[in-house]
C-alpha cells in the first residue's frame, strides 16, 4: 500500500499534526486507516468522511498510537474526497483537512440463479428480510469502545475463494446488487471459525443469509458469517480466534453450500480480505 505522511507544523503550537494514511488512493468498498501519534496535549475526537463522523481509537497494541478506519462505500463514486480530523490541544478546537481519491474497483459482473422465492418474496417474507436487517444494522451501528484485538485475523477457513467481494449481481435476470462479502467452498458441514477474538454478537437464521453469525471485535468492526448449518456458539459469548462457531450449510438465498465471509466497519459493508490484511499489516502488525 502506498503511504503518504502529512505533517504540519505550526508556529504558535509546539504540537506537529502527523497523520499517517494508509492509502492515497482507495477503490470503493475498502477500507483506509489513518493513523496519529499520542501527545499529552492532545485529544483527537473523531474524523467525519461524507458527513459520517468515526472515533478516533487507541491502537489496541501499540500504547504511543491512536487511529481511525474510514470504510468507503462500494456506492462511493471516483472523486476527490475530504476527511476532516477534529482534535483538541490544551483546549482549543481544531479540525485538519487529509485528501484522498476514491477510484473505481472495476468489480468484475455476474448472473446468479437462485429460488424465486428470494427474489420475489411474499409479504410475510418480505416483511421478515426488512426486520431482520434493521436488527442486523442495529448490531452494526452499535460501536463497542474497547477493542479485543490483540493479535492478526486469519481466514474463517482454507478453501478456495469461489466469487471475491464487490461483484456487480444480477439475480434471476431482474434483481440487481452487489456481492457484499467473500464465498469460500465449503461443503455442508464444514468447520467454520472466528477470524479473530471477539463477543457473538447476533445468532440466527434469517431469511437471505441463512444461519448467521455476527462477532463484534470492538471499535467498530465487525466479520459476518453466513448460510451455516449449525451453530456452536450463543450470543454474548466471547470467542477467541480459531474457535471453532459452527458449521457451514446451504440456507438463505444460495445457489448451493458455500461459507458467505462478510466485514462492516462504523456500520459500512467493506471488502472482508482487503480489512483484514489491512488491520494485519498496520495496525496488528508484528503479532501473531
Amino acid at each position: 500500500m502506498k503511504k503518504i505522511a502529512l505533517l504540519l507544523f505550526f508556529i504558535t503550537s509546539l504540537f506537529a499534526f502527523k497523520a499517517d494514511v494508509s492509502d492515497e488512493k482507495i477503490a470503493n468498498g475498502k477500507t483506509l486507516m489513518i493513523e496519529f501519534n499520542k501527545d499529552k496535549n492532545v485529544m483527537y475526537e473523531k474524523a467525519v468522511f461524507d458527513k459520517k463522523s468515526f472515533q478516533i481509537f487507541q491502537n489496541p497494541i501499540d500504547s504511543t498510537k491512536m487511529y481511525a478506519l474510514i470504510p468507503i462505500s462500494y456506492y462511493d463514486k471516483p472523486s476527490n474526497k475530504k476527511i476532516k480530523i477534529y482534535y483538541k490541544e490544551k483546549k482549543s478546537e481544531i479540525k485538519k483537512t487529509i485528501s484522498i481519491d476514491v477510484i473505481d474497483g472495476q468489480y468484475e459482473k455476474e448472473k446468479i440463479q437462485v429460488s424465486d422465492s428470494k427474489v420475489h418474496p411474499n409479504k410475510e417474507d418480505a416483511a421478515r428480510g426488512k426486520k431482520e436487517y434493521a436488527e442486523a444494522m442495529a448490531v452494526y451501528n452499535h460501536v463497542t469502545k474497547k477493542s479485543y484485538l490483540t493479535s492478526e485475523f486469519i481466514f474463517p477457513m482454507q478453501s478456495k475463494i469461489t466469487s471475491a467481494f464487490g461483484k456487480a449481481r444480477v439475480y434471476n435476470d431482474t434483481l440487481k446488487g452487489y456481492h457484499s462479502g467473500t464465498d469460500f467452498r465449503a461443503a455442508v458441514g464444514t468447520p467454520i471459525y472466528a477470524s479473530n477474538d471477539g463477543v457473538v454478537a447476533l445468532v440466527k437464521d434469517r431469511f437471505y443469509s441463512g444461519g448467521t453469525i455476527i462477532i463484534d471485535h470492538g471499535q467498530g468492526i465487525y466479520t459476518c458469517y453466513f448460510h451455516m448449518s449449525k451453530f456452536d456458539v450463543k450470543k454474548g459469548q466471547k470467542v477467541s480466534k480459531g474457535t471453532q462457531i459452527g458449521l457451514s450449510g446451504d440456507s438463505g438465498r444460495v445457489t448451493g453450500p458455500h461459507l458467505h465471509f462478510a466485514a462492516r466497519v462504523g456500520g459500512v459493508q467493506v471488502d472482508p480480505l482487503q480489512l483484514i490484511t489491512l488491520l494485519n499489516e498496520k495496525l496488528l502488525r508484528g503479532t501473531k
